[in-house]
């Protein structure tokens, strides 16, 4: 008897049956096998199990959320609460600071007060004698030589100026920062107040601060000091004199020739003009470091070198 030959030709060999296998079974056997238990546990978990389970979850969410609000609103208080004693601080120093400028400003009063009380009983008592009259006068020369009254008069009205800031600059982010060769140094008032001097200048004050025989005009930083005392731009220096001998020699100082040419060249103010009525105060008064009994008989004249 002969069998029928399956078309193509003989039986499906071993290795094409392994390959129709792999082919139905993309799955790994364990792999389904586990998922298949998984599957099965949790469908036979009890529903009150898995509500239970829930809720447990949001209650942890709950509670980690609660407290993360806890912290922020902790941390937010302790913030406004140092921002607050900041400012309490801040206000009680400037309430010192008011306190204690008060009662400098009331002392100065009184100072000035007693002070003048004390002159006018020393000038009723000199006034009195001849001598005492002298010295009247030789003090009355002493405390104009040595800035201590304020005088009034003609003169001359010296202004210096920084440069003006460029238009082009950036004035958020930009150039902000002023060029310092621009800027009005105290050497530049020193020179204008030697040359006023030499020009004939008999009271010299920059920015409301007299100059006395021991005045200093330094530079501290970016500032410029009279007398340790800040005196800002434009500085105007105001002086007493003859206003025509004042501006003429004045003008003609080399010096001042050179400095007012350089201003004009950085786009600095230099200018000067005559006053018919400028008023001066006083200087601070000096420092006393020595004195000496005045001879009886009243003050002598100081000795002629030579003799």
């Amino acid at each position: 008897m002969t069998g029928t030959l399956p078309r193509g030709g003989g039986l499906r060999s071993m290795g094409a049956s392994l390959l129709d296998q792999v082919l139905a079974e993309t799955l790994d056997p364990a792999y389904a096998q586990a998922a298949a238990r998984k599957a099965a546990r949790a469908g036979e978990e009890p529903p009150e199990v898995a509500r239970r389970g829930r809720r447990r979850g949001r209650l942890v969410v709950a509670l980690v959320l609660a407290i993360a609000g806890l912290l922020v609103a902790v941390t937010y208080d302790q913030a406004a609460a140092g921002e607050h004693g900041r400012a309490q601080v801040r206000q009680a120093l400037l309430g010192d600071i008011d306190d204690e400028t008060a009662t400098a400003d009331d002392l100065t009063t009184q100072l000035n007060r007693l002070r003048r009380q004390v002159n006018s009983t020393r000038d009723d008592a000199l006034k009195s004698t001849a001598v005492g009259q002298q010295a009247l006068d030789a003090l009355a020369a002493a405390q104009q030589g040595a800035a201590a009254l304020p005088v009034r008069g003609p003169g001359l009205l010296v202004t210096l100026a920084d440069a003006e800031p460029d238009a082009d600059s950036d004035p958020v982010g930009g150039t902000t920062a002023p060029d310092p060769v621009s800027m009005v140094r105290d050497s530049d008032l020193q020179i204008v107040v030697n040359a006023l001097w030499a020009a004939g200048a008999e009271a010299i004050s920059i920015d409301g601060q007299r100059l006395g025989p021991t005045s200093a005009i330094r530079f501290a930083g970016e500032a410029v000091l009279v007398d340790f005392n800040p005196v800002t731009n434009p500085y105007e220096v105001r002086v007493i004199g003859n206003p025509d001998a004042l501006s003429r020699n004045f003008i003609h100082d080399p010096q001042v020739t050179a400095l007012a040419g350089f201003y004009e060249s950085y786009g600095m103010r230099f200018d000067f003009a005559k006053e018919k009525d400028l008023s001066l105060p006083a200087a601070s008064l000096p420092e006393l470091r020595s004195a000496t009994v005045v001879p009886r008989g009243g003050p002598t004249s100081d000795p002629t070198p030579g003799d």
